[in-house]
């Protein structure tokens, strides 16, 4: 689980699909307002406010990005209490919950040549396509997440990167297109 201060009451928290399982939740736990996810949401609560040093009562919007097979991002937005609100909620914290989803699937990798050998290992599953980004220092690979090898084809990405917490129309609007729709076949013909 990865942390992040975005402004004064907002705060971004990353969770894998593994962190997620080790606790012995799923997505649809997330969807269906399980007593599961409400325990694991106050420990995440828990740990931003001590990390980040963030007053979080009263009221919070939470949206919910479904990243496929990487997990999820949450915005939590804390709503400002005033001083005579402050004593009605004690601890308390009202929660509204907006679930979003990217059908991408979304890597970063700090080299081009873990793009390449990852472009090698994809096609020796016959695991074609995507699109290969550039932004801020480090390279992006994006595949469409809404077919059977999602996955797998994720697993073998976590070996060559990290699942990255950036929105794809985020790396679209500002990232650098170096490849489209077809990353893996291109850089195989110039890097086999």
């Amino acid at each position: 689980m990865r942390l992040e201060r975005l402004t004064a009451n907002k705060i971004k928290i990353f969770i894998t699909s593994d962190d997620l399982f080790e606790r012995g939740l799923s997505k649809e736990d997330i969807m269906k307002d399980s007593l599961k996810w409400r325990q694991l949401f106050q420990d995440m609560l828990q740990e931003a406010s001590e990390e980040l040093e963030v007053e979080i009562q009263g009221s919070v919007a939470v949206e919910v990005f479904s990243l496929q097979a990487q997990g999820m991002v949450l915005i939590i937005t804390v709503n400002a209490v005033s001083d005579e609100e402050d004593h009605l909620y004690d601890g308390f914290i009202e929660m509204q919950v907006t679930v979003e989803g990217y059908d991408k699937l979304l890597f970063q990798f700090e080299t081009i040549e873990n793009v390449i050998q990852l472009a090698k290992r994809l096609s020796q599953i016959s695991t074609g396509g995507g699109s290969l980004y550039f932004m801020n220092g480090l390279y992006y690979m994006v595949f469409d997440a809404h077919n059977e090898k999602s996955e797998r084809n994720a697993a073998i990405m976590a070996e060559y990167g990290h699942a990255s917490i950036l929105s794809p129309y985020m790396l679209e609007e500002y990232g650098n297109l170096i490849i489209q729709n077809k990353a893996v076949e291109i850089i195989l013909q110039h890097f086999n």
